[in-house]
């Protein structure tokens, strides 16, 4: 059984227009995603900025909720739940924020933004167990127990994504939301990341949701890779054949951008003409045709399935067989 079973998820927020609020509509911002994550297993999510992203991750963990769909956790629905029963299951279900500048409180220190956490879910018996327990999250993540008196604003960006994952690490997770956790990061310090993340991963048997814009940072961590547009999933398979055999021209495009040592190795680049489509009026059909170099007439009314031409494979296009 997954650990993590999402079916058929929407998140649509309302947008009014008029003085007095008039007609309704609706920016899609997911609409209809379905997908699993193994026990210990990193699923990476890959996509342009305003695919869905973040709201994805988001919902998951309902810090936005969803409009459908079910969010299947331990076999548990996560979105039937509130209040008291769904505070205990976000014990095992965490979230890293892409910015490490914002996600922490400047006005605390580093024990109280971590000892937070052990002091919601009664995770410490007394102040000795509880700051025992935060210098132990401080070593797990490469930090000194002195910093634990110390304020975020005392710390490097690499540093304070390091405080994150302490805090997330802090209720002994079972699944962490890395939302685009090394984004804002140097290209040196995201490598010490994400090598952070795979050794907790071994030690702790934690499973991952990785979201990147970056697929080379994706497909290096994440054993398989989900690729998402406007909203839906267009292609999920092991990160090996997403890189070595893609199927959706929008994968093969973001795939062409990625930049590569060896000049014999060099994809010639995909050029996507125009702009991502509006979430709010998506066009009819394949949600990438207007963009897509081998869209068919089939592409302009048909909305193609996510559907398994090769097994382990998911592609949505309908020229994917």
């Amino acid at each position: 059984m997954p650990l993590l079973e999402v079916q058929n998820l929407k998140v649509h927020f309302p947008v009014q227009h008029g003085v007095f609020g008039g007609a309704r509509e609706f920016v899609k911002a997911v609409d209809g995603v379905s997908f699993d994550i193994e026990r210990g297993e990193t699923l990476g999510l890959v996509g342009e900025s305003g695919c869905g992203k973040t709201t994805l991750g988001r919902a998951i963990v309902r810090l936005v909720e969803p409009t459908s769909g079910r969010i299947l956790f331990e076999a548990e629905d996560l979105a039937a739940l509130s209040g008291a029963e769904l505070r205990a299951r976000r014990r095992r279900l965490q979230i890293i924020f892409q910015d490490p500048y914002g996600s922490l409180n400047p006005r605390m220190t580093v024990e109280e933004i971590i000892g937070e956490a052990l002091d919601i879910h009664n995770l410490a018996d007394g102040q000795s167990a509880r700051r025992k327990r935060i210098y132990e999250l401080l070593k797990a993540v490469g930090l000194d127990f002195t910093h634990a008196e110390r304020y975020p604003h005392e710390f490097s960006g690499g540093q304070r994504q390091r405080i994150g994952i302490a805090r997330a690490l802090a209720v002994e997770p079972k699944l962490i939301i890395c939302d685009e956790p090394v984004s804002a990061l140097d290209v040196s310090v995201q490598a010490q990341i994400i090598n952070l993340l795979q050794d907790l991963q071994q030690e702790r048997g934690i499973a991952y949701l990785f979201i990147a814009h970056d697929l080379a940072v994706v497909e290096h961590i994440s054993r398989r890779v989900m690729v998402m547009y406007l909203g839906k999933i267009v292609e999920l398979a092991d990160a090996k054949a997403i890189v070595n055999s893609t199927r959706h021209p929008y994968t093969q495009a973001l795939l062409s951008a990625v930049p590569v040592v060896d000049p014999q190795s060099r994809r010639q680049r995909i050029l996507l003409p125009g702009d991502v489509p509006s979430p709010i009026h998506p066009p009819p059909g394949c949600p990438f045709h207007l963009r897509c170099p081998l869209a068919e007439p089939l592409c302009q009314t048909v909305v193609p399935s996510l559907h398994e031409p090769v097994a382990g494979h998911k592609v949505s296009c309908h020229l994917a067989t």
